[in-house]
């Protein structure tokens, strides 16, 4: 099945690009979160591409807890860096990194 314009990727297992943007994401989260993580690590991720690129990262924050995060990261020419769209806590590793 061919994939839509615009829709999103595959899971992937997290890449040095994705650890970036968490790292850089992880003050602003914990703060949305009103909560500070022990564990702080991208597991696996979805991209999907829009005037900009949005990322759904799996999360691992804790032993055996993980969030899901929505990240978008705005084209270069913007000079702005990733900012947390939205998130869901309570999350497992069995659980599915779906678009939200």
């Amino acid at each position: 099945m061919s994939k839509l314009c615009g829709a999103a990727s595959d899971v992937s297992d997290a890449n040095d690009e994705v650890h970036a943007i968490v790292k850089e994401i992880q003050c602003e989260l914990e703060s949305k979160a009103n909560k500070s993580f022990p564990v702080f690590k991208a597991i696996s991720f979805r991209s999907q591409v829009v005037a900009g690129t949005n990322f759904f990262v799996k999360i691992q924050v804790g032993d055996k807890e993980y969030l899901h995060a929505r990240i978008f990261r705005p084209l270069p020419h913007t000079n702005k860096g990733p900012e947390v769209h939205s998130y869901l806590l309570n999350k497992s590793n069995e659980d599915k990194l779906e678009y939200f």
